[in-house]
């Protein structure tokens, strides 16, 4: 089969060619496993950071991608969850060991033994992939296949930092950062709080404009005071000076949720610009999403075709994969990229 190989770690703005193009033997399924034919393949900016080397080291060579939406072409032995030409997808939780502490309490994202789509094992940048049946999950019928690949990070995980957020109807609620993630837990706080004030902090105006078409109520810059203090801020950028300016835009007593695999290094100095006093007293907390379940997938996906919740999204060919990679890095991103086999 044809797949794209992380094969180095490096800069993505020095490298004409961050992932190589390649031949390899198409997988086969084990026991409890489904061999899907991908359709497509969300780009998702955690494959920045496994390629500059911001995420615990992957395995090399490996073919990234975890927003994956296919069809089931064959079984394994033992696997009957799903059935040839059912519609799937696959999302970062590759597998956990499910007999752990955190495995047992619903807290599988946090597994010690936790194994990433397209990290740890290989994923979705390629015509077939392979997983463990229980760790698929069924596609409504009302998204397309490029409209589903997003749901299945960008959004699963903004719906997880959205109820880590743990705000209710008419209360204020920030984003930082307005990508993938941003504009999908924008459409389903609106949805789901239709009485919130929604505030977007994002660097360029071509997203603070996208922001306000989806209905954010005000958007600036992430230096710039808003109307008003959040009851909670969704951080998704992966710069520090964000975290900074979010804590003091927070009333008394709200959160930081975090959501980001990595933080740069490169502006960590913007962390001695915190003031206890200005940044955190007053009960303010910070919160870190780590991975993602099988539930918050399910439940996302059910909560989004009951709205619908549509993806705004770009398309590139399956072997535009580098240059899909590159304009992540270096351009405004509106909605989410797409990979087209």
């Amino acid at each position: 089969m044809k797949a794209w190989l992380l094969s180095r770690i490096g800069n993505v703005g020095s490298m004409a060619s961050p992932l190589d193009w390649r031949e390899v033997p198409t997988p086969q399924p084990g026991e409890n496993e489904v061999l899907i034919k991908v359709s497509c393949c969300g780009v998702c900016h955690t494959e920045l950071d496994e390629i500059e080397g911001r995420t615990p080291p992957p395995r090399l060579p490996v073919i990234p991608g975890h927003q994956v939406v296919g069809f089931v072409i064959g079984t394994g032995k033992t696997a009957t969850r799903f059935h040839v030409g059912d519609r799937v997808g696959v999302g970062w939780i590759h597998s956990a060991c499910g007999s752990c502490m955190f495995c047992i309490s619903g807290k599988e994202n946090l597994c010690p033994s936790f194994v990433a789509t397209g990290r740890d094992r290989n994923g979705g940048y390629a015509e077939f992939l392979v997983v463990h049946e229980q760790f698929a999950h069924s596609i409504p019928a009302v998204f397309s296949d490029a409209e589903a690949a997003p749901l299945l990070c960008a959004g699963a995980i903004g719906y997880r930092s959205l109820k880590l957020a743990g705000v209710s109807d008419g209360q204020t609620l920030g984003l930082t950062g307005f990508g993938a993630s941003g504009h999908l837990v924008l459409k389903l706080a609106r949805h789901l709080y239709p009485q919130s004030k929604i505030y977007v902090f994002a660097r360029s105006e071509k997203e603070q404009e996208f922001a306000r078409k989806l209905g954010a109520s005000w958007a600036g810059a992430p230096q710039e005071k808003a109307p008003g203090l959040s009851d909670a801020i969704i951080d998704t950028t992966p710069v520090w000076s964000s975290v900074v300016n979010a804590l003091w835009q927070l009333r008394p007593g709200a959160r930081l949720v975090i959501n980001a695999i990595r933080k740069e290094s490169a502006d960590q100095h913007a962390l001695l610009g915190i003031r206890y006093h200005d940044h955190l007293w007053m009960e303010k907390e910070i919160k870190s999403v780590a991975n993602i379940t099988r539930a918050d997938i399910g439940e996302f996906l059910s909560v989004a075709a009951a709205i619908p919740l549509k993806s705004e999204i770009e398309l590139y060919p399956f072997e535009q994969a580098n240059r899909a990679l590159v304009e992540l890095r270096h351009k405004p991103v509106r909605g989410a990229k797409v990979l087209m086999l």
